[in-house]
């Protein structure tokens, strides 16, 4: 399938590791030229070393912190025009209402679900201004199992959800459009350190934390390429009358309700 995308730039936040980096590969082997940016430039430059093994497509660092003061506003001041963001920096920590304290929520919200917010602010309108474009929001079914463990990154995605709807509603009036992927568990880093933390509460042991693993669908978290070839596709022509929607993909683990 021809997704068209060949030439196209896309701006990819949280692209230093997990999801991010590989979205970064997925759209650079589509033909998208890159600008990236997260916290660490080793791991940054390290990502452009690989994509330039394998795409000929131009990669251009932006090591930030995207919790900074006017971060967004220098990134859009910064870069050209895109056709393409990808929101995708932060994580949420996960924990109950007493194991989240208020520093540790707060500074969750100020990346993710804040960084969100004044990244399409920044760039919606420069977007709209060059004719038009698509915002991805890599959100989380957490914003749809509403699990009292995760009671932070319940919060902040399900406010993310309801702003990339509200926002991509009428996104289409000014060629843009704008929409979420809710993963599941992703087979990252950060998935196993969270089993770890659940297993060490729940289990008493962080060790056991396959056996927490073993519980979801296929006895797996989703692969990076089954959310990456997802961007890929909203990313581009053929979802062309796509937007205020948001699509999960957890196995089914949401959908998983029973009448009692």
């Amino acid at each position: 399938m021809d997704l068209k995308l060949d030439g196209k730039t896309a701006l990819i936040t949280g692209a230093s590791m997990g999801i991010g980096e590989h979205i970064a590969e997925t759209l650079a082997a589509e033909g998208v030229h890159l600008h990236i940016t997260a916290r660490s430039e080793d791991k940054l430059q390290a990502l452009k070393v690989r994509i330039s093994k394998t795409s000929n497509v131009s990669v251009t660092l932006h090591p930030l912190d995207l919790t900074s003061e006017a971060a967004s506003e220098h990134l859009a001041k910064t870069i050209g025009n895109i056709d393409i963001l990808v929101n995708n920096a932060g994580a949420i920590p996960s924990g109950d209402l007493w194991d989240v304290d208020e520093v540790a929520w707060r500074k969750g919200f100020d990346l993710k679900v804040f960084g969100y917010i004044n990244m399409c602010r920044q760039f919606y309108s420069k977007m709209k201004e060059s004719g038009g474009g698509v915002i991805i929001n890599i959100i989380g079914n957490g914003g749809e199992v509403l699990d009292r463990d995760y009671i932070a990154g319940a919060s902040g995605n399900i406010s993310l959800m309801g702003f990339t709807r509200a926002l991509g509603g009428f996104a289409l009036d000014d060629n843009m459009r704008v929409v979420g992927i809710n993963p599941g568990p992703v087979n990252t880093d950060r998935i196993f350190n969270m089993l770890k933390k659940w297993a060490e509460k729940d289990l008493g042991d962080g060790e056991r934390y396959e056996e927490l693993a073993a519980g979801y669908p296929l006895g797996r978290p989703a692969h990076c390429r089954e959310i990456s070839d997802l961007v890929a596709f909203l990313a581009s022509y053929r979802a062309g009358y796509i937007t205020g929607t948001v699509f999960t993909v957890d196995g089914g683990i949401s959908a998983r309700t029973s009448i009692v």
